[in-house]
This record gives structure tokens, sequence and C-alpha cells, in this order.
């Protein structure tokens, strides 16, 4: 394939004016259609990033990258502690928490939560839940005066506002005359939050450590510490790593722990998305096997003559392969190129539609992501685009062992 003989030739015959114009359109429609795939493919999987990255975002501003907890529920000297994880090099940040799970209810209206007492200035270590405040202030949650933050849609089905009342039943009961009562306590609705995630805006609320301590009857302890680390990515193996220097037995968690099957889910349905849409630019590499077999019938008559002069059956292959290969090259440097650049402008050329025709793709009033996110990854656009390639020259295989296989004398006896 890469001897001068057959690169002069393979690209002659690619750039020269055919009798049938037949086999040119066959070729142009293949170039397209590779590059065309590829277009697609290198957007949708741009724009899966995108989503991707934006809901990872939000998970990560609520969840912290680790937790320290005790096994047994109660972290008591908890302060030495904190102060130790915060010399780790790992650790950019700490700080305590309390977590529960509770019922809470307005009146009639009653929804189950997952509640976290937390201490305002020590959260702003770990998680960015003061920028996600859509109403009220977070600085609202002081000890002592049973302040709530609570998740916009909790609020929607709670019926309750800024300024609002809410009652909160927890796990533990009181023993009472008339019996085991759980216990209730009254908190005012001092801030709403909104992330844009279904799980913390419809199931998640904030109060202060010291009034979730009390609820749960924690003494001065705490359920554990949150940990903001250097690395995010690396959470898994750095978590371990500050577990181990502080010694002693703790309950480490991280959040690919707390959303393994989120993510494996979202990671799964970007390969089955490639390969459906790689599929595509497979149907139009295979078209080259439909080109090349007409350009060998077409040019029986000068195989022979190659032939007759000496080249041999791999010369001749090799000049068939260059031809296929070089419109897979040509078809793939469009694809690619065109895909990046429509990838890099994608808002804003959805914007521009969205504007021209009055149209919303994603309509803020039901997503929560009102732009389309494109991150495009130079992984991918490599991935995909090396796989064309292969795939355009496997197509060049069986039409070049057909023109190899041509015998000069069948080839010449009525020219």
């Amino acid at each position: 394939m890469f001897h001068p003989l057959s690169l002069f030739i393979g690209l002659r015959y690619t750039r020269a004016k055919r009798r049938n114009h037949f086999i040119s359109f066959i070729s142009l429609i293949s170039m397209l259609g590779i590059a065309l795939g590829l277009v697609a493919l290198i957007v949708v999987l741009s724009v899966m990033n995108g989503f991707h990255k934006e809901i990872q975002a939000r998970i990560l501003g609520m969840a912290s990258d680790a937790t320290l907890s005790d096994p047994y529920g109660n972290m008591e000297d908890w302060q030495p502690l904190l102060a130790r994880v915060r010399t780790q090099p790992q650790v950019v940040g700490a700080a305590p928490f309390v977590e529960l799970q509770a019922m809470l209810a307005n009146g009639s209206k009653v929804s189950g939560a997952m509640l976290r007492g937390i201490v305002p200035v020590e959260e702003d270590q770990v998680a960015q839940l003061r920028k996600d405040m859509a109403e009220g202030d977070l600085d609202g949650l002081r000890p002592g005066e049973f302040n709530i933050v609570l998740g916009r849609e909790l609020a929607l089905v709670l019926g309750v506002g800024v300024g609002d009342k809410v009652t909160v039943v927890t796990p533990q009961v009181n023993s009472t005359p008339a019996g085991m009562m759980p216990r209730l306590k009254r908190f005012n609705v001092t801030g709403i939050f909104a992330v844009g995630m279904q799980d913390y805006d419809r199931g998640a609320a904030f109060m202060h450590m010291d009034d979730a301590a009390k609820l749960m009857r924690l003494g001065e302890g705490v359920s554990g510490l949150r940990l903001k680390l250097t690395d995010q990515f690396q959470a898994p193996r750095l978590a371990r790593e500050v577990a181990q220097a502080l010694g002693g037995t703790y309950l480490v968690s991280d959040w690919t722990m707390q959303h393994r099957n989120f993510f494996a889910a979202l990671a799964t349905e970007k390969r089955m998305m490639t390969i459906i849409l790689f599929l595509i630019v497979a149907v139009a590499a295979f078209n080259i096997v439909s080109t090349l077999v007409m350009v060998v019938t077409d040019k029986r008559s000068d195989i022979a003559v190659l032939r007759t002069l000496g080249a041999s059956p791999g010369r001749v292959m090799g000049i068939f392969m260059v031809q296929g290969t070089a419109i897979g090259v040509v078809g793939t440097l469009i694809g690619v190129i065109g895909g990046v650049l429509l990838a890099w402008n994608v808002e804003p050329i959805v914007a521009w539609i969205e504007r021209a025709f009055g149209v919303h793709f994603l309509d803020p009033a039901i997503y929560y992501i009102s732009a389309l996110p494109s991150d495009v990854h130079m992984s991918d656009v490599l991935a995909v685009g090396i796989g064309a390639f292969c795939i355009s020259v496997l197509a060049t295989l069986y039409p070049a062992w057909r023109a190899a296989r041509t015998d000069p004398a069948e080839a010449l006896r009525y020219e």
C-alpha cells in the first residue's frame, strides 16, 4: 500500500475524471456519509459529556468529596479529630455534620426528607450550598433558634415558604403517660435552595448542627466529618489514605460510592449511543466497497496492462487500497473538523435556532438545564476518528483483493 507505485497510481485514480460519473457520485456519497456520521457522533458525545459534567457539578456542589463517620453513629471527640484531618495534605477543607431521616409536616401535607445539621461557616469549606440559595440566607441557621432550609420542591410539596413553619418528626420517641410518642419539633423556614437535582430539591433539608444534635440526642457528638479533597476524581484513594493516617476505626465513604449507580447508568448510556451512532459511520464507510468494486470493473484493462508490465498482485492491491483509504481519510478529516467546530458552538447555534423559530428545546419550566451544554473531549474525538479511518481501510480489502486476482489474459481478450 505504501509502495511509491501504489501511492502514485492510487492517488491518480482518486482525482482522475472517470468515464462513469456514477462511480464519482458514489465516492462522494461515501465521503459525505462518513463526514456526517462523525459530525453527529462527535456532537452527541460532546453534549452528553456536557450534561454529565453539569450534573456532576451539581451533585458535588451538595455532596462532599468524602465523609468520615463513626461506626456507631456518634462521634464524640470530633474537635481534635477535625483539627488532625485539616492537617492532612490530601484535605482542602473539613466540616462536622449531623444527619438523620425524618418526616416533615405542614397540616395534612407530609413528606420524608434527609435532614443534615451543619455549621454554615464550616459548610462553605466542603460544599456550595450558599450559592444555590433561591430564597433566604444560609446564615439564618443559628443554634437554638430551630430554623430550617428546605429544597424548592420539598417546600412546594409541603406548601410552605420563607417565614412559615414546619413540624419535624424524628424516629426517636418520648415516653409519655399515653405511651411511646414520636418526637416533634416546630421549625421556622428561613431559606429555600434549588440545586437542580431531584434527590436534593425534593428530599433534603438543612438545619444548624446543634439543633440536629438535640433532635438526635447526640449530646456534644456529631455523625461524622465531611471532607473536601485535593482531587475529587481520586476521592476513593485519597479518603482511604486520610483514614489510614488518622488511625482508629471509621466508616469511609466518598461521592463515587454514594452515586455509583447513577454515574454507571450515564456511562452505559454514552457507550450505547456511541455504538448506535458509529453504525452510521460504518454504513457510510462500507459504501467504499461498492465504489471500489465498480472502479475495479471499470479499470480491468488498466490492471491487466500493469500486471503485464510486471506489477505484482500486491502492488495492484495497494493501488485500490490507497484509493479507498483516500476517500475515508478525506471524509474522516471533514467529519472530525466539522464535528469539533459544531460541538464548540452548539450552544449559541441552538440558541439562535430557538430565537429564529420561536421554539424551546429545553423549556426552563420543565428542565433544570435550559441551555444545551457541550464539553468536547479530545480523547473521544481521536477515538471516533481513528475508528472511522480503520473501518475505511478494512472496507478496501475485498475490492483490492479482487483487483489483485484479475487475470491479464482474460481482461485483455476483447480489447
